[in-house]
């Protein structure tokens, strides 16, 4: 089957995006022991942000200023409206040398997700592999539905909620995301697009007029929602966490999402592990073990080693820049949207590579390893391929298991 074909099969699916390659035919083969590590690393870094974010909501204002959050989202930050910190976040791992390194966290608006919880599947299949991802979407429909449950009943309104999938309508990977979410959930709601959502003073309402319960937002992060304006200037996206806040409507992801996004967080909870305080010994290990030295500032690197500069809240490697252990920038990303941002400095470990099969040929690219934890439960995975910095031109890599064949005793 050629790659045109493969992916042909997979309705509302972007195998190709801004008329590039995006979908590799070719696929990540892993054994089901890094499978498990993995999801282990990952389940366990995710009890390390949860813990944190509970002392994030105790913070003052100024100390959330320097972990990069806007001015304008600070009033918002310490709502807890329902049980759950995220419903569905994406931890980003470094495998290299039988060593799992976390490298960030997106906990409020992650893609990824219509390739690792549906099309990995096909693709595995289609290299002769078992599926890794194949309980995953299961569990993804019992945390959409918990997550709704909660969101609902924290409205304490009578009979059934309307609940609205909500994305920009001219990004098709954003809109087939929110799609994919909302045909998972499998309930009745209904798709609106971003801009045609009406905000008013006592909610949010479909163009039919139908007051929107539940607003799921997947795509639109709140870094960009505090500095959107209606036409006519007014704030229309504090208006719409002002509306969240006072129960006029539910938020999903919650506002608890957005405070783990920070990057900062990780240089918060790694001072708090140089300095012995707030975590005990089990889960100190697990930040000795899978966290990297990251810090607000990159003094710590001088003359000990190379480091990368990341914005707090960059996305898809814009702004990144990679220094020498002597301060010196030795590999930039092009666009630096986000360069005078608040940032935070990391240690640097170079991404492993591999051969990998594009449409151009075989080449060398480096890799890294995308891992899903819903609600607490870590779950599917799979790869990006590309350059030295993961970025928006790199290639979804499907991943599969082999298949254990049976024999006679």
């Amino acid at each position: 089957m050629t790659r045109d074909e493969l992916y042909s099969q997979i309705p509302y699916f972007w195998p190709d995006l801004n008329d590039e390659e995006y979908a590799l035919y070719d696929c990540f083969e892993m054994t089901a022991s890094q499978v498990a590590s993995i999801r282990e690393a990952t389940e366990a870094v995710d009890s390390i942000f949860r813990k944190t974010n509970q002392l994030l909501r105790t913070l003052p204002d100024e100390t959330l200023r320097l972990l990069g959050y806007p001015e304008a989202s600070l009033p918002f930050l310490r709502e807890k409206t329902i049980p759950q910190e995220t419903i569905i976040g994406r931890y980003d791992w470094i495998m290299k040398d039988d060593q799992l390194k976390l490298m960030e966290f997106n906990a409020d608006t992650p893609t990824f997700i219509k390739e690792l919880f549906d099309v990995n599947g096909v693709v595995a299949s289609e290299f002769g592999l078992l599926d890794p991802n194949r309980e995953a979407t299961p569990q993804l429909k019992i945390e959409l539905r918990k997550a709704i449950v909660a969101a609902w009943n924290r409205l304490k309104r009578e009979g059934t909620p309307k609940i609205v999938f909500t994305a920009h309508d001219d990004n098709i990977e954003d809109k087939w995301t929110a799609r994919f979410l909302q045909e998972t959930l499998d309930v009745p709601s209904e798709f609106v697009p971003l801009h045609t959502l009406l905000v008013d003073e006592d909610g949010v309402y479909t163009p039919s007029g139908e007051r929107v319960d539940i607003l799921y937002r997947q795509t639109y992060p709140i870094e960009h929602l505090v500095d959107d304006r209606a036409p006519d200037g007014d704030l229309i996206g504090i208006r719409l966490l002002e509306l969240d806040q006072q129960k006029y409507v539910s938020l999903l992801n919650p506002l608890s999402a957005f405070l783990m996004q920070s990057k900062g967080v990780q240089a918060l909870i790694w001072e708090l592990y140089e300095t012995e305080t707030l975590f005990d010994q089990a889960e100190r290990d697990i930040i000795g073990t899978y966290f990297l030295p990251t810090y607000l500032e990159d003094t710590p690197f001088f003359g000990e080693s190379d480091y990368v500069k990341k914005p707090a809240f960059g996305r898809e490697g814009d702004s990144v820049i990679l220094y020498t252990k002597d301060g010196k920038p030795f590999h930039r990303e092009t666009l630096q949207t986000y360069a005078e941002e608040t940032a935070v400095y990391q240690q640097f470990i170079e991404l492993p590579t591999r051969m990998t099969t594009t449409v151009k040929g075989r080449m060398e690219t480096h890799y890294m390893i995308g891992c899903f934890c819903l609600n607490g439960h870590p779950s599917a995975l799979g790869v990006r391929a590309g350059s030295m910095i993961t970025n928006n031109q790199s290639y979804y890599l499907a991943v599969g298991t082999p298949i254990q064949k049976e024999t006679n005793s």
